[in-house]
């Protein structure tokens, strides 16, 4: 079977938590506050993406069919190489002017600003440019670039380093033996995607027969001969438009990557290889002692302090990786489950279980005419929604949406409004 005829359906995954469970109206108000946080998670870890910046002119390039092209990247063996990536991300999601900053983790707790999950955050909206090295499974660096600063994540060997020049701040893990290829990999060096390589891989895995796969023609990016390869989803309902990939002609190497909207208009994300070298990257490239007087934070530590067991999130498909940070932890606290509805790219995650009471607070406080507080705030933020589930709001950017009803059940997807609803109702 051809790489693109996997019949795997994405999913999500649950990290075990050891912190005490808040109290109930606490549960609740923390369910629904991390709504709009979970949009932003996972349209961070849906960032990798900028517009072409390929050459002019389109090489002329032997035919080659889809089939042998998904072979080609997946046959690649292309292990070192260097260079600069630009990255974009149009999400639109609402300029809520630092509001989301009272939702995000707090620094000291998520290991100052050299944290990789919290620092890779930043790259969920605007436009980005990184230097990428690579020197086989155990040496990698990714570096990104600021107004006058640098910060900068690297894996040498069983290491994995992270350093904020602007803030002078360290992030340390002992991420011990390296994982073979496509294994995953230690918990301290999870980040989202980055490359369109990696994006590709999440694309091309959850690829079957709910997927179009065609190659239309070839293209030039960062110099190199590329061609085009387009992926679409053949189900209604999805907010995917396509996904389209530059892959090397000559290696394989996916070069650029770009998912358009289904609703139309510029790029959702985007990323590109402005320049590329394939040559091995000097051996000091990966080396680093913390500069004097940094502030150094082990991952060790922190993971003794909140009681994290280092598993990883996700699940296998379409989205595997991309993490749910909020809601997950709060459908663990409500003591929900996760259920997915449909399949490929049309899948929706229920978080949480429906039928449960909710925010008696919140609720009493709207009655009375009350003043408003933060939940009337993140209401307006979304779109009221009723249905035979009751009734609830939904969160939207332009690829991942979600519904949280008013009895406390979240549905998540890169889907409509209306699929989300149909979701829902068909849950009752």
């Amino acid at each position: 079977m051809a790489p693109y005829e996997s019949d795997q359906t994405p999913g999500t995954g649950a990290v075990e938590d050891a912190r005490p469970a808040p109290k109930r109206g606490a549960r609740r108000r923390a369910a629904r506050y991390a709504v709009p946080v979970t949009v932003v998670g996972v349209a961070a870890a849906t960032i990798g993406l900028v517009p072409a910046l390929a050459d002019s002119g389109d090489p002329d390039l032997p035919k080659i069919s889809a089939e042998q092209l998904i072979e080609k990247i997946a046959a690649s063996d292309t292990e070192r190489l260097s260079g600069t990536v630009k990255i974009s991300t149009d999400l639109g999601l609402p300029d809520l002017g630092g509001a989301l900053g009272s939702f995000a983790p707090d620094a000291g707790e998520s290991g100052g600003s050299a944290d990789p999950q919290a620092k890779l955050m930043e790259l969920a909206s605007g436009t980005h440019t990184l230097r990428v090295a690579v020197d086989g499974p155990e040496r990698a660096k990714l570096s990104v670039l600021g107004k006058g600063s640098e910060y900068s994540l690297i894996r040498n060997g069983g290491e994995v380093w992270a350093y904020d020049s602007g803030s002078n701040q360290v992030y340390h893990a002992e991420g011990g033996e390296a994982p073979a290829r496509g294994k995953q990999a230690p918990k301290a060096e999870e980040h989202a995607p980055t490359t369109p390589g990696e994006f590709a891989d999440e694309v091309l895995k959850a690829a079957g027969d709910t997927t179009s796969v065609t190659v239309d023609g070839s293209t030039r990016v960062a110099g190199r001969d590329a061609y085009k390869l387009v992926v679409k989803p053949k189900q209604s309902g999805s907010t995917v438009g396509s996904v389209q990939l530059a892959v090397d002609a000559k290696n394989g190497v996916p070069l650029k990557f770009t998912l358009v909207p289904a609703a139309g208009g510029s790029a959702v994300v985007d990323v590109s290889f402005t320049k590329i070298d394939f040559a091995r990257p000097d051996a000091s490239t990966f080396a680093f002692t913390p500069p004097k007087g940094a502030e150094v934070t082990e991952a060790d530590e922190l993971a003794a302090e909140h009681g994290e067991d280092g598993s990883a999130a996700g699940g296998p498909g379409l989205l595997d990786g991309l993490g749910l940070p909020g809601v997950d932890e709060a459908a663990r606290a409500d003591g929900g489950e996760v259920k997915t509805f449909g399949e490929g790219w049309s899948t929706i995650a229920r978080i949480g279980t429906p039928g449960g009471a909710a925010d008696p607070e919140a609720k009493d406080a709207k009655d009375a005419g009350g003043p408003v507080d933060a939940q009337d705030f993140l209401d307006s933020l979304g779109d009221q929604v009723s249905g035979s589930f009751g009734s609830g709001t939904v969160f939207s950017t332009r690829l991942v949406n979600a519904l949280m009803t008013d009895d406390g059940a979240v549905y998540v997807g890169a889907v409509t409004k209306d699929a989300l609803v149909k979701a829902a109702e068909s849950d009752r």
